[in-house]
């Protein structure tokens, strides 16, 4: 495929990306289905040059190109959570119970199934099992947009908070996964380097699991927080970014985040969620926060999009040639049987409200049709793309290279038909559940309507009052 070609699909993504989402607003199809079809359209037609786009042969291209969107979108989910979350406020934290119930019990658990599933039904090696597991365990609500937060809000008054458990709870898990995914992927390199169980497991939990979490959530802190209070509150006028919306710091909390983690050996994708939330909480009333996710937003949607474009070409140039039925019935178990499983037990006898109208306002409760919601929508996507290219770059796994791109691959498109179809369906059948005139009743076309009016309020705000000082809630 030519340098002439490579500019042709930039540009229909680019197109696809503006344009499609508002297409598709009413119906129940996602533009990340579109993408992947139109990919595969693109890819049969003869542009010349001879290049494929398989990352089988790119998989240094594949991993950065995908590395670069999971850390815009971790940025852009980090800004749109208005929960607050503080280390020292059992109160915050209580209010994620159900990230970190679906973070320590079915992430781990539906690593463990998926793996012993190919164990068994792909007679691949341990290591090799244990990798798919861990490389299919990211969830991604971006490929489902009736399914995330819908961005960050500061005209709630005194106290800011999400009004959609199900969403919430979605959005955070996919920030969290996306960076805890990092382990188990070193688990698998790991074991596949041939270290004896007994040698490395204790050094694994102590550094990979313990000491790089631990050193990325530091950073995330300290870059989040100080770079949050020179914006805000520098006595300096040109460092104020906030009084003159300059949306471009969020980026560049990005990469400061996501360089120094990586630099003094800490999770980066984790740093750079945890500097998003940090950011995020400098001022929780303040504009600037929706300027910086709009912009965040927009590349973050713009690079989505242009990866699925080429999973699309690449899936018409023989990505799937080393699919095999027992590789579909993992990846179609993992997403119909496994996750939804896992997901439910992990959301059990915690915070269960028995019917719709039990909750009460500020109650964090999950009902019954709402854990099933949360349970099923483990959309798979772009972070299991850098995964995978990550471990093959680095792993001992070259002759399983193709089974695990075609598995992978498989799962992602299973996932973007099964989860964008049946998005919206879902969430209208759960507004319809929930009691009229309750904080989580909310008309789309209302929040959109509000949305609007808060930003042209915050314009009008920012033209004409300096930032005043951090408002806690």
């Amino acid at each position: 495929m030519s340098a002439a070609a490579g500019y042709l699909i930039g540009g229909i993504a680019l197109l696809v990306a503006v344009i499609v989402p508002t297409l598709l607003t009413r119906v129940a199809l996602s533009a990340p289905i579109v993408l992947v079809v139109m990919g595969i359209g693109i890819g049969f037609i003869p542009f010349g040059g001879g290049v494929t786009l398989s990352p089988l042969e790119h998989g240094t291209l594949t991993a950065h190109l995908a590395e670069f969107t999971v850390l815009v979108a971790l940025m852009g989910v980090a800004l749109a959570l208005d929960r607050p979350l503080r280390l020292r406020d059992r109160a915050t934290l209580r209010a994620w119970w159900a990230t970190w119930r679906l973070l320590g019990i079915a992430m781990p658990l539906g690593i463990g199934a998926t793996a012993l599933l190919a164990w068994w039904l792909m007679g691949v090696p341990p290591a090799v099992a244990l990798l798919l597991g861990a490389v299919l365990s990211p969830t991604d609500p971006v490929l489902a947009a009736d399914v995330q937060v819908e961005g960050p809000t500061t005209d709630q008054g005194e106290h800011v908070d999400e009004d959609d458990e199900v969403r919430f709870a979605l959005t955070s898990e996919a920030g969290f996964n996306d960076a805890l995914a990092f382990p188990f992927v070193k688990a698998a390199i790991i074991m596949a380097a041939g270290a004896p169980l007994t040698e490395w497991v204790v050094g694994w939990v102590a550094w990979e699991v313990v000491g790089k979490i631990v050193i990325g959530v530091l950073v995330g802190l300290l870059v989040g927080w100080g770079l949050g209070q020179i914006a805000f509150r520098s006595s300096v006028h040109q460092f104020r970014l906030a009084d003159r919306g300059e949306p471009l710091l969020a980026l560049a909390v990005i990469l400061v985040s996501y360089g120094l983690a990586e630099l003094v050996h800490g999770w980066g994708f984790l740093a750079v969620f945890v500097a998003g939330i940090a950011l995020r909480s400098s001022e929780r009333h303040h504009g600037y926060h929706e300027y910086m996710h709009s912009t965040i937003e927009r590349l973050e949607l713009l690079c989505t999009m242009m990866l699925l474009l080429l999973l699309g070409v690449a899936l018409s140039d023989g990505l799937l040639s080393s699919l095999s039925w027992p590789g579909v019935a993992v990846g179609l178990t993992l997403l119909l049987v496994i996750r939804p499983l896992v997901g439910w037990l992990s959301l059990a006898r915690g915070g269960q409200a028995d019917r719709d109208d039990d909750r009460d306002p500020g109650d964090h409760a999950l009902t019954s049709h709402e854990r099933l919601a949360v349970s099923f929508f483990g959309v798979r996507g772009i972070g299991s793309v850098f995964y995978l290219a990550y471990a093959l770059n680095t792993g001992s796994f070259d002759e399983y290279g193709p089974v695990l791109w075609s598995t992978v691959a498989f799962t992602i498109v299973a996932s973007v038909l099964i989860h964008g179809v049946s998005a919206t369906p879902v969430m209208r059948w759960l507004e319809a559940r929930r009691a009229p005139g309750s904080a989580q009743h909310r008309s789309p076309l209302d929040s959109d309507a509000e949305l609007a009016a808060s930003i042209g309020e915050n314009v009008r705000h920012d033209q004409h009052t300096p930032t005043d000082g951090p408002a806690d809630s």
